[in-house]
């Protein structure tokens, strides 16, 4: 047999003078197939466990929380200076009846704000929020005299049916959000325009009764939403169809499922907000709802919920809606005939601002860890290749002074 023939491995294992060494080849699976930890230059895999996009392809560790807080440090302080101006200068309007619609009004916001950060956080965005509210208001105002929760389970019966279409549509055929929420909101605005004219609210519907119990409401929904927002697995189950390579490529049945129960849940929680608003007026203008929707998705951002996904902050969405409400309630007071739209633009643009902030600094922090081992690896690999070698030749000797290496004894001293 040649010495360089194929043989079995294991024939000479455990005989005498034999040592088996370690396979460092990858298995056919490749990195994280069955046996070898998904570990990639010294990160270990409880380390990639924390990814919240995909152990696959995020960035390993936390997201950091200290950027949200900041800025609703922030948010708050602008709450204060609002608060305190309207108090001072048109205390009528927070006041009495007044602020108990300004609660009311402030609930509807948030709701549909709410709606939108569940849409954004999933990395889905609802583009319909606002034509479901206004379809919503105006079915309440039509059908009102039917009774209050008769009329909102139906409207919300309605308004999961569309959040259905929308989920078989982005979730099904793997489409961006905005994509098949808009099929939806063009859907909606059509039976939108059928109404020629201002719609009178029926029944006698007033919201303002239990108007601390819709704030109330709206906050914790919020905060509960939020709060479990911020625990690992949920945050990275909720993230799972943000994109972190090809966006065409599914993202596996949980992503799928997650993304559709926040797609429904958006339209819902829009149409309730619809039903709030419908009966803070006695008339509902058929409007064609984009502006709610640029107010929703806008104070959703300024309240940090990153316009890419899966991000997003504790209090934020309750301060940034107050916030908007404030300025709303304000400008009303004031005389400034302040445009929806206006507000929504300005909402929208703030809240790519924040969006930035929030992806720059809330982004895990890099793995210090790998990058000093590369560092030490490579000094030391140098220190020892190095060694006591010197980079210069000793001085050769010269051929008067070099001794014969073939002296004659040596070869005649045994003779």
């Amino acid at each position: 047999m040649a010495y360089d023939e194929h043989t079995d491995p294991a024939r000479f294992r455990g005989e005498p003078g034999f040592r088996e060494e370690p396979d460092f080849r990858a298995s056919p699976a490749g990195l994280g197939g069955a046996g070898i930890p998904a570990a990639r230059h010294g990160v270990s895999a409880a380390a990639l466990d924390d990814v919240f996009d995909d152990p696959d392809h995020g960035d390993p560790g936390r997201d950091r929380l200290a950027v949200h807080f900041a800025w609703e440090a922030v948010l708050l302080v602008g709450i204060a200076i609002l608060g305190y101006l309207l108090f001072s200068q048109h205390r009528a309007t927070v006041t009495g009846d007044s602020l108990q619609r300004l609660l009311v009004f402030g609930s509807a916001i948030g709701l549909l704000a709410l709606a939108g950060a569940m849409s954004l956080r999933t990395g889905a965005v609802n583009l319909a929020v606002g034509p479901v509210a206004i379809a919503s208001a105006l079915f309440f105002a039509q059908h009102g005299n039917d009774g209050v929760v008769p009329t909102t389970l139906k409207a919300v019966a309605l308004a999961a049916a569309v959040g259905a279409v929308i989920a078989v549509l982005v979730v099904g055929f793997h489409v961006p959000g905005w994509a098949g929420s808009l099929v939806a909101a063009l859907t909606v605005i059509v039976w939108i325009q059928r109404h020629s004219g201002p719609v009178t609210v029926a029944g006698e519907y007033d919201p303002t009764d239990r108007a601390l119990y819709y704030a109330g409401g709206f906050v914790i929904l919020s905060l509960l939403a939020a709060t479990l927002g911020t625990i690992k697995s949920v945050r990275r189950g909720v993230g799972r169809f943000r994109p972190v390579g090809d966006p065409a490529l599914r993202r596996g049945t949980f992503a799928g499922f997650v993304t559709a129960a926040a797609l429904v849940g958006s339209t819902v929680l829009a149409a309730v907000a619809g039903v709030l608003l419908a009966g803070l007026s006695p008339k509902v203008e058929p409007t064609l709802g984009l502006e709610l929707t640029g107010i929703a998705l806008g104070v959703a951002m300024l309240g940090g919920v990153s316009a890419f996904g899966r991000r997003g902050g504790v209090f934020g969405t309750v301060l940034a809606t107050t916030a908007v409400a404030l300025v709303i309630w304000f400008g009303e007071a004031a005389g400034w005939k302040l445009s929806l739209y206006a507000v929504a633009a300005a909402t929208v643009a703030a809240g790519l601002v924040v969006t930035r902030l929030v992806e720059t600094f809330g982004r895990p922090m890099p793995n210090v860890d790998e990058e000093e081992w590369t560092a030490e690896a490579s000094t030391s690999w140098a220190t020892e290749t190095t060694g006591s070698w010197s980079a210069t030749l000793p001085a050769q000797q010269t051929a008067a002074n070099r001794p014969d290496p073939w002296p004659d004894d040596r070869w005649t001293a045994g003779r």
